[in-house]
């Protein structure tokens, strides 16, 4: 069913086309989220995302049609959403257009609007580094929507290069914030995702043999829960308990997920990013690795292996911060 909630910021948005605006849940919907004022998104446009706290929190007050969650790779669920989609988006048009950052949720979002005469628009992750995702590859397949890539050293004339998410955070120097006891007893947050059913214990066992006091540490573990940890343990957070714990941390240490990352950008923080391995059963592929190399490169974020994680990683992430400006198309 489609659902508005009360939105804090729907009215500072021009009002350019009616969209449909297409995009998993996690770090496909921040992107999409952050690029929707610049592709001229009104406030009319329909989100179509999966039914989450992220998706609740981020889509306060806007136009939103829940479908069912696809797991990574889930043909059946991706063709029963299309038949969802391929009813039900009659009765919600008319749309200019229909463009999807991604991942699962684009292929049947895209084609079900393509069905209905919409043109359409794909956005490859911005943790697409190297080239695009099977997603990217399949819909390229299909000639049938637009293609574009956020980095220029795989633009294609098909794949047409648009600016990264990432170009409108810098990183500063914030003295002021290093206190005597935060480079020996630092309040951690551990923030590991949600994604499903893959663990990321080796950073969790890096930082108990690290030596640091993590008796302050909020841990967010997701399918990495277990209680045998010091400090406060969460297997998931609601958006603004997250927010909270951001910004109440003097250091952030993610998972490489994009969502994750921009949201600790966007508060202001500089994060120790660690990429999870195909190879150690951490994920489905390595385009964590891809976007944890992007943001090191960028000066954004401390990057370390989980096996590698250390003090020393922590302590050069203290007395940094993140400051943005808006996205230009």
């Amino acid at each position: 069913m489609t659902q508005q909630q009360e939105s804090p910021r729907s009215s500072e948005r021009s009002a350019v086309g009616r969209l449909l605006l297409i995009a998993s849940t996690g770090g496909h919907l921040a992107q999409l989220d952050r690029l929707a004022e610049s592709l001229g998104a009104s406030d009319s446009s329909l989100w179509i995302t999966f039914d989450t706290t992220q998706s609740r929190a981020l889509l306060r007050g806007r136009n939103v049609l829940y479908v069912p969650y696809i797991e990574p790779r889930d043909a059946r669920t991706a063709w029963t959403v299309y038949r969802q989609l391929a009813r039900e988006l009659p009765r919600h048009g008319p749309f200019d257009q229909a463009i999807s950052t991604g991942a699962a949720l684009a292929l049947p979002g895209l084609l079900a609007a393509r069905r209905h005469g919409i043109r359409g628009l794909y956005i490859e992750s911005v943790s697409r580094t190297d080239g695009p995702s099977l997603t990217g590859r399949m819909l390229a397949a299909t000639h049938l929507v637009d293609l574009e890539t956020q980095h220029p050293a795989w633009s294609t004339a098909r794949w047409r290069h648009r600016r990264t998410v990432l170009d409108s955070y810098e990183c500063v120097q914030d003295g002021s914030a290093v206190q005597a006891d935060t480079r020996t007893s630092p309040k951690l947050f551990v923030t590991l995702g949600t994604i499903r059913p893959y663990r990321l214990d080796p950073l969790i066992d890096s930082l108990l043999s690290s030596g640091l006091d993590l008796s302050r540490t909020v841990w967010q573990l997701g399918s990495s829960f277990r209680e045998d940890l010091p400090g406060e343990v969460h297997r998931a957070l609601g958006s603004e308990e997250m927010d909270e714990n951001i910004l109440a941390a003097d250091v952030v240490i993610t998972h490489a997920g994009v969502g994750s990352i921009m949201r600790i950008l966007e508060l202001g923080k500089y994060p120790v990013v660690v990429p999870r391995r195909r190879s150690r059963g951490e994920h489905v592929d390595d385009h964590q690795i891809q976007i944890a190399s992007l943001v090191g490169r960028l000066g954004l974020a401390e990057v370390v292996e989980a096996p590698d994680l250390g003090i020393e990683d922590i302590r050069r992430a203290v007395g940094k911060r993140i400051v943005s400006q808006g996205v230009s198309s």
